[in-house]
Protein backbone atom coordinates (compact mmCIF):
# COMPACT_ATOMS: atom_id res chain seq x y z
CA UNK A 1 0.00 0.00 0.00
CA UNK A 2 2.89 2.36 0.74
CA UNK A 3 4.42 1.82 -2.72
CA UNK A 4 1.14 2.81 -4.38
CA UNK A 5 1.38 6.31 -2.95
CA UNK A 6 4.99 6.79 -4.03
CA UNK A 7 4.32 6.04 -7.69
CA UNK A 8 6.01 3.61 -10.04
CA UNK A 9 9.50 2.41 -9.10
CA UNK A 10 12.17 3.57 -11.54
CA UNK A 11 15.32 1.60 -12.41
CA UNK A 12 18.47 2.84 -10.70
CA UNK A 13 19.99 4.41 -13.83
CA UNK A 14 17.00 6.72 -14.25
CA UNK A 15 17.50 8.36 -10.85
CA UNK A 16 19.67 11.51 -11.14
CA UNK A 17 21.06 11.32 -7.60
CA UNK A 18 22.70 7.98 -8.41
CA UNK A 19 24.64 9.56 -11.29
CA UNK A 20 25.67 12.42 -9.02
CA UNK A 21 26.89 10.02 -6.32
CA UNK A 22 28.78 7.64 -8.62
CA UNK A 23 29.72 10.05 -11.40
CA UNK A 24 32.18 12.16 -9.41
CA UNK A 25 34.35 9.29 -8.16
CA UNK A 26 34.16 7.62 -11.58
CA UNK A 27 35.49 10.79 -13.23
CA UNK A 28 38.35 10.91 -10.71
CA UNK A 29 39.32 7.33 -11.58
CA UNK A 30 39.27 8.11 -15.31
CA UNK A 31 41.34 11.28 -14.74
CA UNK A 32 43.90 9.29 -12.75
CA UNK A 33 44.35 6.84 -15.63
CA UNK A 34 44.75 9.75 -18.08
CA UNK A 35 47.38 11.27 -15.77
CA UNK A 36 49.15 7.91 -15.54
CA UNK A 37 49.16 7.64 -19.34
CA UNK A 38 50.73 11.11 -19.68
CA UNK A 39 53.29 10.34 -16.96
CA UNK A 40 54.41 7.12 -18.65
CA UNK A 41 54.27 8.12 -22.31
CA UNK A 42 55.00 11.83 -22.15
CA UNK A 43 58.15 11.87 -20.06
CA UNK A 44 60.97 14.24 -20.95
CA UNK A 45 64.05 12.93 -22.64
CA UNK A 46 67.25 13.27 -20.62
CA UNK A 47 69.78 15.79 -21.85
CA UNK A 48 73.08 14.50 -23.08
CA UNK A 49 75.90 15.26 -20.71
CA UNK A 50 78.23 17.84 -22.21
CA UNK A 51 81.02 17.27 -19.78
CA UNK A 52 81.86 16.72 -16.17
CA UNK A 53 81.30 19.32 -13.49
CA UNK A 54 85.05 19.84 -13.11
CA UNK A 55 85.43 20.74 -16.79
CA UNK A 56 82.73 23.41 -16.70
CA UNK A 57 83.99 26.97 -16.74
CA UNK A 58 82.45 29.94 -15.00
CA UNK A 59 80.97 31.17 -18.30
CA UNK A 60 79.17 27.87 -18.94
CA UNK A 61 77.56 27.58 -15.52
CA UNK A 62 73.97 28.50 -14.98
CA UNK A 63 73.27 31.73 -13.05
CA UNK A 64 71.80 29.95 -10.02
CA UNK A 65 74.91 27.82 -9.70
CA UNK A 66 77.13 30.91 -10.00
CA UNK A 67 75.18 32.66 -7.25
CA UNK A 68 75.30 29.61 -4.99
CA UNK A 69 79.04 29.25 -5.45
CA UNK A 70 79.56 32.98 -4.94
CA UNK A 71 77.76 32.88 -1.59
CA UNK A 72 79.99 30.17 -0.16
CA UNK A 73 83.32 31.64 -1.33
CA UNK A 74 85.33 33.27 1.44
CA UNK A 75 85.89 37.01 1.42
CA UNK A 76 89.29 38.23 0.32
Amino acid sequence: MNSERMGPVQPWWRIRMVWLAFGGPAMVVVASFVTLFFAVHGRDRPLAEIGSAEAATEANRIPAEQARNHVVTPRR
